[in-house]
């Protein structure tokens, strides 16, 4: 079983008539799926999607793929091929079109649409490029062969990609629902089509590797929303991916049975649904919608808002309410539906959202006490039924921690995939398909790419622990004036703490070691301004280490006269 190595240096040539695959995001990590394949070359890129920040990375909106290893070759690119339209798949596309404005996006009709209307935020018209399952689409030296496969979000699609190095499946994100809400079923016939005439490489989603047996269906959710409904006193608000049009659609289902109008909150939400009603995807019975301001208006028994914020996000619509910073005031008998699933990283956002509702008097309906959640992804029972049909020689997990990496590759070997064809990566290294062998052969840089604001890449993992230190510590400013030649004490210092609970009167304290520490820099010939901050600094930090065990960020500030 091949695996990365931390000495993995830069990649060889990539021999004529070799496939190579580089992941600049998903590996290792849930989001920011990026691939990009190279032939004779020419460029491929499926999927480029962003990762969402953890707690770990304050200030932080977005992680993008690091677009590095191909920002010298963006003329090499034939196509961007997208094969659903959530956020961890397509969300970085509006930055990668930044880099050339006119490269195709290939996908299915809703994900084309999704993205246009994404991309209109951004001031841009892209370069479509429409395609249906069992279609083939040659884009330079790369035939596309698209595959229906079932998803949390309409119109999803696995890929083929086939050139004279052989084929390669990638399945983007997929489960095998056999009820499905739009009847649509992954094309499991396609995939054993594709294993007689012989996988390469099977590039297969890992997201739920761990769980055993099938995904429950999407319908059986119906019931247990239609229960929620036939309990609830007043309001009923659901909190839900903006993407998940299968969901929205069964929470509209029971509202028009049980009589209540329909509000959506939320721009994304209201921008999603709003693509899918005219493109078909979602039935929206006349009269159902109504404004988010007549919602006031109506008997609270008549109501139904559904709106995000199913993560805990600070800024979505359900925390604000949770925090009464929201136009709608949740009240006593009000019910809170959180139908989906939770994003590991968030439970504590999560479960702080919860208590807020509870404390205004809502009931929560969640995951954790109702099913009210499916799982868009395949479990291990699925996994292996992919890996029977298509019979792959070779084996690539992906979308996936690592731990999810892991079991992937545990159930290929299980199914009689060789140790030695078993590829667990890492994003930026380098997987070569030579002579029908899937090979790691080296890596390439591959970092975050932090966006907060209007700031892409600025931020540095630096910046990120000096924030951090400043949320935790706090800081101490110290401000000290010196003679420019002798490097002697002339005035201050004067010292300011924010944050670090240190009580401002003993910082008195520190006083006489700063000047003695000073002095002695200044006995010894230092005038140096970056030496004199240095003492300052060790002085301070040990002080307060010693004193209160704690390590703020300390700032010093030396003014030469």
């Amino acid at each position: 079983m091949s695996h990365p190595h931390p000495e993995l240096g830069p990649p060889p040539p990539l021999p004529a008539g070799g496939l190579r695959i580089v992941a600049l995001g998903g590996l290792g990590e849930i989001g920011r799926n990026m691939a990009v394949f190279e032939f004779d070359g020419r460029l491929l890129v499926v999927d480029c999607g962003v990762l969402f920040p953890d707690p770990e990375q304050p200030g932080i909106d977005l992680i993008l793929p690091d677009f590095d290893y191909i920002r010298d070759r963006l003329d090499d690119i034939e196509a961007v091929v997208l094969t659903h339209a959530h956020e961890d798949h397509i969300g970085a596309v509006p930055y990668l079109l930044r880099e050339r404005r006119d490269l195709p996006l290939v996908g299915s009709r809703l994900t084309l649409g999704l993205i246009e209307s994404k991309l209109t935020e951004h001031r841009m018209q892209p370069v479509k490029v429409e395609v249906v399952e069992g279609e083939r689409r040659r884009f330079g030296p790369f035939e596309c062969e698209f595959f229906a496969v079932n998803h949390s979000i309409p119109d999803a699609l696995a890929v083929a990609v086939r050139t004279p190095a052989g084929i390669v499946l990638h399945t983007g994100d997929f489960k095998m629902d056999q009820l499905p809400m739009d009847g649509r079923l992954t094309d499991l016939g396609g995939f054993a089509r594709l294993g007689a005439e012989g996988v390469d490489l099977l590039m297969s989603d890992s997201t739920n590797a761990e769980v055993p047996g099938f995904v429950t269906s999407e319908r059986d959710i119906a019931p247990v929303i239609d229960g929620v409904f036939r309990a609830a006193e007043k309001r009923i608000i659901v909190a839900s991916f903006a993407s998940h049009i299968h969901r929205v659609q069964q929470v509209m289902d029971a509202a028009e049975k049980h009589g209540r109008k329909v509000a959506l909150i939320g721009r994304s939400m209201v921008r999603n649904m709003g693509v899918a009603r005219d493109l078909g995807y979602l039935n929206v019975p006349a009269g159902l919608l109504v404004d988010s301001r007549e919602i006031e208006e109506r008997p609270p028994e008549d109501v139904v808002l559904i709106c995000t914020g199913s993560q805990g996000e600070p800024m979505a619509a359900l925390s604000r309410m949770a925090n009464r910073d929201h136009p709608i005031r949740i009240a006593a008998g009000d019910t809170v539906l959180l139908a989906s699933s939770l994003v590991p990283g968030n439970e504590t956002a999560v479960n702080k959202v919860i208590n807020g509702l509870s404390r205004w008097g809502a009931r929560v309906v969640h995951k954790g006490n109702a099913r009210v959640h499916v799982s868009g992804h395949a479990a291990a029972g699925e996994l292996l039924y992919v890996l029977n049909l298509t019979k792959p020689s070779n084996f690539m997990p992906v979308h996936g921690e690592w731990r999810h990496l892991r079991a992937h590759a545990q159930l290929a070997r299980l199914t009689g995939v060789p140790d030695e064809n078993i590829v667990i990566a890492d994003d930026g290294v380098v997987v070569d398909l030579v002579d029908g062998q899937a090979r790691i052969t080296g890596a390439v840089a591959c970092g975050y790419v932090f966006v907060d604001g209007t700031s892409v890449g600025d931020i540095t993992d630096i910046a990120l622990k000096d924030r951090r230190i400043l949320g935790d510590e706090g800081f101490i400013s110290v401000v000290v004036v010196v003679d420019s030649t002798t490097g002697k004490l002339t005035g201050g210092p004067e010292i300011t703490a924010r944050g670090s609970g240190i009580d401002p009167d003993a910082l008195d304290g520190v006083i006489p070691q700063i000047e003695a520490a000073l002095q002695e820099a200044a006995a010894d010939g230092v005038a140096d301004v970056q030496q004199i901050r240095r003492a300052v600094r060790r002085t301070v930090g040990r002080w307060v280490s010693d004193t209160y065990r704690r390590r703020p960020m300390i700032i010093p500030v030396v003014v030469e006269v």
